[in-house]
């Protein structure tokens, strides 16, 4: 074991409370130097260091425990160092809570995946200027901005993909992980590693097992939500959880469906993050209890009920669904703050709920009676 990851284990720490008795889904406790997390949680996602459309007081008034931001979009502008000299990304953007960092391999994945070699993905820059993007540059932009929680640097696997390009892709990520641990040297910040795999279950399993041998903090199963579709993506979840060590946390990334949530919280999943709440809010579309609905639709012109008459956020308190739709009509940026702010409290809210129903020892009937009264309308 390497004397950082030795070191870390005094900043870092993962208690598993509570184990729900009809299923995997369980509750515990993350211990960051920014503050503890309680899960299963949600994390917003502030790709620039910003919640779209939500200023980070918002945040704190709704109890969010952790946010998510982008290494790579932060690299381009402003850059890690300058964020470095404002004394770190909690600092510059006023947050003091944990902050997870995602390393760019999503990028990779989305804008750049032709440029990938060995030694890293090449990017244009701002002004057309190359810039490489490697398991070194990576954690060296993480550890500028000071994140709690680091992720390693990997590949996201499109889909669909051949069995021999996932193998020769898995193992490459696995050399690249092997580099992210060298150049971790701040034992403040955890780093995550990754699991790819693509649809192939002894794939999934020996990245399982490369990344655990590693030891570190907690573990991440990518690769998921890539457009495989909810039956395939929970055939990866259902099969690589159970691999996973019990006191690490667990995290599947990108997942943000209130029915995608639901079923990695079933199989023992502790994190989740999307961008799905912000970006469908900033689009017109709430999430309420009894499905999804978009508020442009003439039918909430003469609608003075609240977006969900049982959410407690300042939006469903305050305002009724026909100004909301008035908001939207009339371009006034407001509406898009006041959507934002219910889907990110209807998001942390059902966490909590679900939470909540694993301690109780009936989170079946949790998911159960949720999605009768969401798929059903």
């Amino acid at each position: 074991m390497s004397d950082v990851i030795s070191e870390n284990k005094k900043n870092f720490k993962f208690t598993c409370t509570h184990q729900d008795p009809n299923c995997a889904a369980r509750a515990g406790e993350i211990e960051t130097p920014h503050g503890k997390i309680p899960t299963p949680i949600f994390m917003p996602v502030g790709t620039h260091g910003a919640i779209k459309a939500l200023p980070p007081s918002e945040l704190v008034d709704m109890d969010a425990k952790i946010i998510l931001s982008n290494t790579y979009h932060l690299h381009l502008t402003p850059g890690s160092d300058l964020i470095k000299k404002a004394g770190g990304l909690h600092k510059f953007m006023n947050w003091n809570g944990p902050i997870l960092t995602d390393s760019g391999g999503f990028q990779v994945f989305s804008l750049q995946q032709k440029s990938i070699k060995e030694e890293g993905a090449t990017f244009k820059g701002p002004k057309g200027k190359d810039v490489l993007l490697s398991p070194e540059t990576s954690i060296e932009i993480q550890q500028n901005l000071g994140s709690d929680i680091m992720m390693a640097f990997d590949e996201c696997i499109p889909y669909p993909a051949t069995r021999e390009y996932t193998k020769k892709s898995m193992d490459r990520t696995h050399r690249w992980l092997d580099r992210c641990v060298k150049s971790w040297t701040n034992p403040k910040q955890s780093l995550f590693g990754i699991i790819q795999g693509s649809t192939f279950d002894d794939l999934r399993k020996e990245c399982a097992e490369q990344v655990i041998e590693r030891d570190l903090p907690g573990i991440a199963i990518g690769g998921v939500s890539v457009g495989e579709g909810p039956e395939l993506m929970e055939k990866a979840v259902s099969y690589t959880a159970p691999l996973l060590p019990k006191d690490k946390p667990r995290y599947v990334m990108g997942v943000g469906n209130p029915e995608d949530l639901l079923m990695i919280w079933e199989n023992g999943i502790d994190m989740s993050d999307c961008i799905i709440p912000t970006k469908f809010a900033r689009g017109g579309t709430l999430f309420t209890n009894r499905g999804k609905i978009r508020i442009r639709h003439k039918n909430y012109r003469r609608d003075f009920y609240p977006i969900d008459p049982n959410c407690s956020c300042y939006t469903c308190k305050n305002f009724t669904r026909s100004y909301v739709k008035h908001l939207f009509d009339s371009n006034e940026i407001l509406g898009q703050i006041l959507a934002t702010i219910h889907n990110i409290q209807f998001y942390l809210d059902l966490s909590k709920r679900a939470r909540e129903a694993i301690i109780a020892g009936k989170f079946l009937q949790f998911k159960k009676s949720f999605l009768d009264g969401y798929q059903n309308n």
